[in-house]
């Protein structure tokens, strides 16, 4: 049986994936290769997991490809990754239309370079009309950053009369966020074995199950994926109820 056909034999699949793609960078050092390369391999890893992904019917698939704080990596390093990311969306564009796939993106988009910008919008709007798995880009993303945002457009509308602050909830600030057409993740997959959310989807991971694997991100196999999803399957998420309350039970 493929790794495929396991993870659609699960009893529970999530409906949104988002993952933390780490350790490009120590793959790359274990083999003395540049960090480049890993990230080289590591674009490669992403066409693989957003392929299974479609395959078994995720709705979302939200990846952090690049930090707001990545821009302070060494200039030459923030080039290639530049470069790398067009690079991906040329080259996967073709089996984007073919697998009805739709490409979204969100962060300080304004942020990045011209060319990438340009590709990136180019992308999202040919795609606009699938209706398949949304892939969803963190770009020169922060959490604090997103929500930062939202606050200062709500306190605009309220200053402005178009909103009172009694009007202020959850769903309210939900609305203002990047991802205000996304629903929140089921399940987030944090690869290297690093135990932080680092600035990642703070809002929306409230109730989100976690799962770290050791595997460095380049390392990330669809059997690496299967375990995550079989984990993830096997929960029961409570969302602060008792587990007789989701069973109906008194």
């Amino acid at each position: 049986m493929s790794v495929v056909d396991e993870i659609k034999d699960l009893k529970n699949i999530p409906h949104h994936v988002a993952i933390i793609m780490d350790g490009n960078g120590r793959w790359a050092k274990e083999r003395n290769l540049s960090r480049i390369e890993g990230h080289r391999k590591g674009s490669e890893i992403v066409s693989t997991i957003v392929d299974v992904s479609r395959k078994i019917g995720i709705g979302v698939l939200t990846l952090y490809a690049f930090s707001k704080e990545n821009w302070n990596r060494p200039e030459l390093e923030v080039e290639a990754l530049m470069s790398l990311l067009g690079e991906y969306l040329q080259k996967e564009l073709p089996d984007m239309m073919e697998n009805n796939v739709r490409l979204t993106a969100i962060g300080r988009l304004h942020s990045l370079p011209g060319f990438v910008r340009d590709i990136l919008h180019e992308t999202i709007s040919i795609t606009g009309k699938n209706n398949g798995l949304n892939l969803n880009l963190a770009l020169s993303y922060g959490s604090r950053g997103e929500i930062t945002d939202a606050f200062i457009e709500i306190a605009r509308q309220i200053s402005e009369g178009a909103l009172s602050i009694d009007e202020v909830d959850e769903e309210l600030i939900s609305q203002h966020l990047y991802t205000r057409n996304i629903p929140d993740p089921d399940l987030l997959i944090r690869t290297s074995g690093e135990m932080r959310l680092s600035n990642f989807l703070l809002y929306q991971l409230a109730y989100t199950e976690i799962f770290i694997t050791e595997a460095l991100w380049p390392d990330f196999t669809p059997e690496k994926y299967l375990e995550a999803l079989r984990d993830y399957s096997k929960r029961e998420r409570r969302f602060g109820l008792t587990s007789e309350q989701i069973r109906g039970e008194d």
